[in-house]
């Protein structure tokens, strides 16, 4: 009687641990990114109407997006500061909650002011999204996981956008455009309650088991004290590693945030398409860039097993393939048919998201645990300098000159990227050396 009592105690005991609970909670962080995304591209999917509504400019409306990449650019390594020294659980949350909020108060804006005001406080907590992105896969995966995880995780910064045009349409038709934004501001909130209720640090879950805990820290890192914030910046500022990084990430961010707030609008001045048309095409290049996203960690898996590379220079060969891939944004520009050039924008995004979640799996693979948000943060700063300033190009040039100039840059930006991970992140130990040391 008691050896049942026992065997029956122990049965219960092993049903709470959900196997491979690791794989659930980078889920549950690609809802988030979507929900995330979701909200951020709504701005883009209305942009036509938004414009006729509030009688803006190109230039107008180009100051609204630059006010998002602005507080996007300068809070991204104060939120990933801020996530490596409260946690991720608790830093995710405050700021989820006040993107969603932001969102709900775009429907009540009354000139193209107001939505840059919103906009920029708004961008200001999303810019949580990519060092939460790096802190979530250090946290949860061994170092050999990582490149995989990281193209798993990036699938959301795509599905949202990809996701975005039909539920913004859709209630659009139902609801106007403030109701598009109510929505979608409501959906962040419920996955903000959701996170808050399920997510745990693997230390403490309740639902983890401790052989998923040991294959976890099976790396045996360890995690050391937090730095202020300055002395963070300044450390991560000396080592030459980040610029591997940083300026790649630089040279590779203008295209995604043309495809984000910009593409809506080239589709319907320079192809001709309406709303309805943009909703049924726009989301194909998003579509493209979730399956480059899934592509990227075994693609940079096969050039470690096939090739016999380091796990650091698959990597960079896997951004150099991204790279190749993103010519097809210059070529788009010598095409007339709307749906190839469609085609090729998406073959554009689905190389932007390899080497995208690339370089996140670079920062996870060279830097401590306890820095890691931190240093995507500043990654991501680096990027959305890029990506504010080049919107501000488009806002005084497109109506002048056009989009074909900038597309064929954009084409070309990420083989200078390709240079600089060359020069300052590759791995140049011996071939033979660097397959002993894996």
């Amino acid at each position: 009687m008691t050896i049942d009592i026992e065997r029956n105690a122990r049965l219960s005991a092993k049903l709470k641990f959900i196997p491979h609970l690791r794989w659930w909670m980078l889920s549950l962080f690609l809802l988030g990114v979507t929900v995330n995304y979701i909200t951020r591209n709504s701005l883009g999917i209305l942009a036509p109407e938004l414009k006729t509504t509030f009688s803006m400019s190109t230039e107008q409306y180009s100051w609204v997006v630059a006010s998002f990449q602005l507080a996007y650019t300068v809070f991204q390594p104060i939120c990933g500061w801020l996530i490596d020294a409260i946690g991720l659980k608790l830093g995710f949350v405050i700021c989820a909650v006040v993107w969603s909020v932001m969102c709900l108060l775009h429907a009540g804006a009354a000139s193209w002011v107001h939505l840059a005001i919103l906009r920029f406080f708004m961008g200001a907590s999303e810019a949580a999204a990519t060092p939460a992105n790096a802190k979530a896969i250090g946290d949860w995966f061994p170092k050999k996981e990582r490149p995989v995880a990281a193209g798993w995780a990036g699938v959301g910064f795509s599905l949202g956008a990809m996701l975005a045009p039909p539920i913004i349409y859709l209630a659009h038709v139902s609801l106007g455009w403030q109701g598009a934004f109510l929505i979608s501001g409501g959906i962040g909130l419920i996955w903000a309650a959701v996170w808050a209720w399920l997510y745990h640090a693997p230390d403490i879950h309740p639902r983890l088991s401790p052989d998923e805990l040991l294959h976890i820290q099976q790396d045996g890192e360890k995690i050391g004290q937090q730095m202020p914030f300055f002395k963070a910046l300044k450390k991560i500022g000396r080592d030459k590693r980040f610029y591997g990084i940083a300026l790649p990430a630089f040279m590779a961010e203008p295209a995604w945030a043309v495809m984000s707030f910009w593409v809506p609008l080239y589709l319907a001045n320079e192809r001709g398409m309406d709303l309805k048309q943009i909703v049924l095409f726009a989301w194909v290049p998003f579509l493209a860039a979730d399956l480059g996203s899934i592509a990227s960690g075994y693609l940079s898996r096969a050039y470690h097993r096939f090739f016999k590379c380091t796990r650091v220079n698959s990597i960079v060969a896997s951004s150099i393939t991204g790279a190749f891939l993103m010519f097809s944004l210059a070529v788009m520009t010598q095409v007339k048919d709307p749906y190839v050039a469609i085609a090729l924008i998406s073959l554009g995004g689905f190389g932007h998201q390899i080497i995208s979640c690339m370089l996140s799996a670079l920062v996870v693979e060279t830097f401590d645990r306890d820095e890691l948000a931190t240093v995507n943060g500043m990654r991501g700063s680096c990027a959305w300098i890029a990506s504010f300033l080049f919107s501000l190009i488009i806002g005084v040039s497109v109506d002048k000159i056009g989009f074909n100039p900038l597309f064929i840059a954009m084409g070309l930006f990420d083989f200078i990227g390709a240079f600089f991970m060359i020069l300052f992140i590759a791995d140049r130990t011996s071939k033979s050396k660097a397959v002993r040391a894996q």
